[in-house]
């Protein structure tokens, strides 16, 4: 099984920037197939950005519109995690904040799926959040 842990939630004033972490275990890191989600009070769970933690140059993390061109997924091969940076934060980008990962898939269909909305009920191993508040 994978192990997911979340860091780095926090507040922050609206137009500042936050690095979100996720610490995975329990599996060869470069065979992940990762999410980002977010979930705001009363909402359902939202895409936010995914990759394949073996895809290197082949396959591009994909984004939510919401959230292309302001966040920024990457990787550390050395400390086995995935990180989420955060500039130009809003209100909106108000919630908790959850990593999630699969496995046994190739990079090609781990972020082609990454463009449904309904992606996060594909994943398997999820963390247990980190909360971002954005004030205005």
């Amino acid at each position: 099984a994978v192990q997911l842990v979340e860091s780095g939630g926090t507040s922050v004033q609206a137009g500042g920037s936050l690095t979100l972490s996720c610490a995975t275990s329990g599996y060869d890191f470069r065979l992940l197939c990762m999410g980002w989600f977010r979930q705001a009070p009363g909402k359902e769970r939202e895409r936010v950005a995914g990759l394949h933690t073996g895809a290197a140059g082949n396959r591009y993390p994909v984004y939510a519109d919401s959230v292309k061109g302001r966040f920024t997924v990457s990787q550390d091969n050395v400390n086995n995690s995935v990180y989420l940076q955060m500039n130009s934060l809003q209100a909106e980008d108000t919630g908790m904040y959850y990593c999630a990962a699969d496995i046994l898939l190739g990079p090609k269909i781990c972020l082609d799926r990454f463009l449904k909305d309904t992606v996060a009920a594909e994943f398997s191993y999820w963390g247990q959040g980190t909360q971002v508040t954005v004030s205005s």
